[in-house]
């Protein structure tokens, strides 16, 4: 009798860690605005237009103007307003990550070059 419960439960531990694995997701970005190789003008803001999916691990997102994080976003679509810019070549990037910060994985970047 013991062994068919041992059985059982053992049983119903492998269905339920098989279902968890399962329901794991993989995050998604998608910079819908400005499309990469944009050219702006210097000194304006624009809307970073966007749509992210939160995958298992990850908690929020930020988006990254060169070397500068901006604040966590929890929206997974909408837009975002882009800080003025030099003139130049700027990298704008999303990245995916869990509650302490840490990237998770999916990010996306694209490059913009803005003008006078």
């Amino acid at each position: 009798m013991k062994t068919i419960q041992l059985m059982v439960l053992a049983l119903t531990l492998i269905l339920s860690l098989s279902t968890y694995a399962e329901a794991e997701t993989a995050g998604s970005i998608k910079i819908l605005l400005p499309v990469d190789g944009s050219q702006l003008d210097a000194g304006e803001t624009y809307p970073l237009s966007y749509e992210v999916t939160i995958g298992t691990g990850s908690d929020h997102f930020h988006v990254w103007v060169d070397d500068k994080r901006g604040p966590g976003i929890h929206d997974t679509k909408g837009t975002y307003k882009l800080p003025k810019m030099t003139p130049g070549e700027h990298t704008i990037m999303i990245k995916l990550v869990a509650k302490d910060h840490n990237p998770t994985g999916p990010e996306k970047s694209i490059k913009v070059m803005a003008t006078r």
